[in-house]
C-alpha cells in the first residue's frame, strides 16, 4: 500500500489508537493504570523486566558478575507482560514513572534504578567490573553506551516499528529509517574492524549493550530484516556477535524473562542459578 496523505490537525487530540501491534498499550499520559504491588524474592536485587534487547542487556551483566563468582551480584528477575500492560501498575510506576523495561531495585541501599544504560552503569560501577578504570577506556566505553543509547530508538522505535509492526508499510518512513540503520551499521563495522571489543580490548558494558540490538541485527534475528538490509556485509559485526554470543553468560542471560522462541530458550523467571536447568517448558509440562 502506497503511503496515505495525512494533514496534521491545528492541535492533536488522542481520539483513536495508532494501530499496530502495541497500538492497545500505547498512550499520551503517564502514571499507573491500575493497582498492584511488585513481588520480591531474597535476592539483593530485584529486576522487573521483559526479554527485549533492552531487558537483555541487564541479564547479561548479572550472569557475567556471578560468572566471576561474585554472590553479591544474586538477582531475582521477575516478568513484566508489556502486551498486558503490566508495566502500567502502581508498583511498577512507583520504580519507574517511565513506564519502560526494565527496572531494577536494590534492596541493600533501597535504590531504583531505571533506563537499561542507567543499570548497566550503576551495576559495573557498584562492583567495579566491566567498565575500563582508566581515563582513556572509561571515556571510550561511556561513547559507545551512550551511542547505543542515542542510536538503538532508529533502530527499533523506527525501522522495527515501521518495516515489522505498523498497520501498514510505508515507503518513506521505512526508506528513512532503513538508511539510518544501515548507516549505524556500517559505524560499528568500520569500528570493530580495528578493534575486537567496542571499547577497546576489553570486554565491556558497551558491548553488552550494543549486542543485544545490532548483534541480533547482524545476525538475521531482528525484524526478520536480514535479506532486506544485507545484513551479510557487515562482517566485522557479525565476527563480534558470534565472539560475544559463545559467552556462556551471555547465553544464560538472553534466556531469562524471554518469552519466545523455543521453549528450552525461555525462562521467564530467574530466582535461582539453578531455574536454568529447568527450562519453563519443563516447568509447565511437568513429567508424570
Amino acid at each position: 500500500m502506497s503511503d496515505q496523505e495525512y494533514t496534521p490537525p491545528k492541535v492533536w487530540t488522542w481520539d483513536s489508537e495508532s494501530g499496530g501491534r502495541f497500538a492497545s498499550i500505547n498512550r499520551p499520559i503517564a502514571g499507573p493504570t491500575h493497582d498492584k504491588v511488585l513481588p520480591r524474592g531474597k535476592h539483593p536485587f530485584q529486576l522487573y523486566s521483559l526479554g527485549t534487547p533492552n531487558g537483555v542487556k541487564v541479564t547479561i551483566l548479572f550472569e557475567e558478575l556471578l560468572e566471576l563468582g561474585i554472590s553479591e551480584a544474586e538477582y531475582d528477575a521477575w516478568l513484566i507482560n508489556i502486551g498486558e500492560g503490566n508495566q502500567f501498575s502502581s508498583g511498577y510506576v512507583e520504580l519507574n514513572p517511565n513506564s519502560k523495561i526494565p527496572v531494577l531495585l536494590d534492596t541493600t541501599t533501597d535504590t531504583r534504578v531505571f533506563e537499561s544504560g542507567s543499570i548497566l552503569l550503576y551495576l559495573a560501577n557498584r562492583f567495579r567490573q566491566f567498565l575500563p578504570t582508566d581515563h582513556e577506556g572509561h571515556t571510550e566505553a561511556m561513547n559507545w553506551l551512550f551511542w547505543q543509547m542515542g542510536s538503538a530508538p532508529y533502530l527499533g522505535g523506527g525501522f522495527g516499528h515501521f518495516y515489522a509492526y505498523a498497520p501498514f508499510k510505508m515507503e518513506y518512513p521505512i526508506n528513512r529509517f532503513s538508511m539510518e540503520v544501515k548507516r549505524q551499521m556500517d559505524v560499528l563495522d568500520r569500528h570493530l574492524a580495528e578493534h575486537e571489543y567496542m571499547a577497546g580490548s576489553d570486554y565491556s558494558i558497551a558491548d553488552m549493550a550494543i549486542w543485544p540490538w545490532y548483534g541480533a541485527m547482524a545476525k538475521g534475528v531482528l525484524y526478520n530484516a536480514a535479506e532486506f538490509l544485507s545484513v551479510h556485509e557487515y562482517t566485522n559485526v557479525i565476527r563480534w556477535a558470534d565472539q560475544i554470543g559463545a559467552r556462556p553468560a551471555v547465553k544464560r542471560g538472553r534466556m531469562v524473562n524471554r518469552t519466545f522462541g523455543e521453549p528450552s530458550s525461555q525462562l521467564h523467571e530467574r530466582h535461582d542459578a539453578s531455574d536454568f536447568e529447568l527450562r519453563t517448558q519443563d516447568k509447565l509440562n511437568p513429567a508424570d
